[in-house]
């Protein structure tokens, strides 16, 4: 996240730790290059509108904590971290709720031209009251009419990039040349879209990027985000403490997809975690303990009220959490309040704990093998495809992944050895498999608005 503090509120303060340098723009092109160079499909970055200021009321935990806050736009540093690297995907988190789906889709355009067909978009609502006010609404939007309002900002985007420009409109450099034509007018197409939200009658900005429409992710994991991602998602992010949540939330993703019409083997599915791991069980325990004294529980805390809409601040530290009706995060409330297990209650303490180093995903905390073994179980068990990996301590984290448990992984045959000479792919071909191309495919929502098929 282009910020201090993202799912490790206060670990900003440890020596080690660079996130503070996020305004620098060798930052990201270091990063960038590291996860390269580590085997990683793709850098993620998340986003968020708006400040966490549920907790008490206000917004000073989090300034002081830095968590979240400040934050910059995450499309700035993309095309640079693009220009060092050659098969890194990267996926970008905007919040269509405030943007306008004409002069976006040209943004989107423009970063999978610059990226070579390297780039996602993180198809997210705004969830916090803070971001509403100050982008001139009276109050949030609620939650299942910021789903409502994201169906039809999809289908404009669609028509956009699938069906304006037909794929021969732009004239090879030899033909455009001789005719003195860059792109035949002819082939160029308004969408005339007319509907409850959007109004958009012209033609898109940009000619065909490689992808067209960028990589597809989600992270909706309401009943209302499920659907949504069953339908639109091609990469789906989920969060959950236990084999057991995972495994719930993945085959309701993959049953609803299947209902929309589309191929369950289609959308991948991808857990949060954090890793903390060394040389030894101990050497990564120790490392653990070390981490936990830089923790921030303030700012964990008001990540929590951003997240759930519930300001812990108002009960008891070791009362036990009930769920809460509101238009925040619902699944986030859902997960915490619900998924005890026999004798096991959250509480506000244990919240606290728990996010204060991983955020909202497990932590696994062990060697290269005991790692890897945990990793299985999940992909096996949970049927999920893959782990979208956060950071406790950046780049210390990535760089301890890639030392010790990304070898232990490709040795047991779960991660491929890199090919240097391999081919440039787009990212959907990467992330799709051996049959997949740089387009949607037949199953999915957009590909019925290409105008040639």
């Amino acid at each position: 996240m282009c910020c201090v503090g993202h799912q490790a509120p206060g670990m900003w303060t440890h020596p080690s730790d660079r996130a503070r340098t996020y305004k620098d723009l060798e930052y990201w092109t270091n990063l960038a290059q590291l996860l390269e160079r580590g085997g990683f499909d793709a850098l993620f970055l998340a986003d968020v509108v708006g400040i966490y200021d549920v907790y008490r009321g206000s917004r000073d935990a989090a300034v002081r904590s830095a968590s979240q806050v400040p934050v910059n736009d995450p499309v700035g540093p993309i095309s640079a971290m693009a220009a060092v690297t050659k098969r890194l995907g990267f996926g970008v988190t905007v919040s269509l709720t405030y943007e306008l789906p004409y002069a976006f889709a040209r943004r989107m355009s423009t970063l999978d031209h610059l990226t070579k067909g390297r780039v996602a978009w993180n198809v997210v609502t705004s969830y916090l009251k803070s971001a509403a006010t100050n982008l001139g609404l009276d109050t949030q939007v609620p939650h299942d009419e910021r789903y409502n309002i994201a169906e039809e900002f999809m289908e404009v985007c669609y028509k956009l990039w699938e069906n304006s420009w037909e794929d021969g409109a732009v004239l090879p450099p030899a033909e455009a040349a001789e005719k003195g034509l860059y792109a035949d007018p002819d082939k160029v197409h308004d969408i005339e879209h007319e509907g409850k939200y959007f109004r958009v009658p012209g033609a898109h900005l940009c000619e065909p990027s490689p992808q067209r429409t960028p990589y597809l992710f989600q992270a909706g994991a309401s009943s209302k985000g499920q659907a949504f991602a069953a339908k639109h998602a091609e990469s789906v992010f989920i969060a959950g403490p236990t084999v057991p949540h995972l495994k719930k939330i993945s085959s309701g993703i993959r049953a609803s997809a299947r209902e929309q019409g589309r191929d369950p083997a289609n959308v991948k599915i991808f857990a949060l975690v954090t890793i903390i791991t060394g040389p030894t069980e101990e050497a990564a325990q120790a490392k653990y303990d070390e981490y936990r004294q830089y923790a921030s529980i303030e700012g964990a805390l008001a990540l929590y009220g951003g997240w759930a809409g519930v300001d812990l601040s108002t009960i008891d530290v070791d009362q036990p959490l009930e769920y809460v009706e509101n238009d925040a995060i619902r699944s986030v409330n859902q997960m915490w309040s619900k998924q005890g297990t026999g004798d096991e209650v959250w509480t506000p303490r244990k919240i606290a704990e728990k996010i204060a180093i991983g955020g909202l995903g497990p932590l696994l905390v062990g060697s290269a093998t005991s790692i890897a073994n945990q990793l299985e179980q999940w992909i096996d068990e949970a049927d999920i495809d893959g782990f979208n990996l956060a950071y406790a301590v950046t780049p210390n984290t990535f760089e301890d992944i890639i030392e010790y448990v990304v070898p232990e992984l490709r040795r047991r045959g779960r991660l491929p050895e890199q090919e240097p000479d391999a081919p440039r792919k787009t990212l959907r071909e990467s992330m799709g498999g051996p049959n997949a191309t740089a387009h949607v495919s037949p199953d999915h929502p957009a590909y019925k608005h290409k105008r040639s098929q």
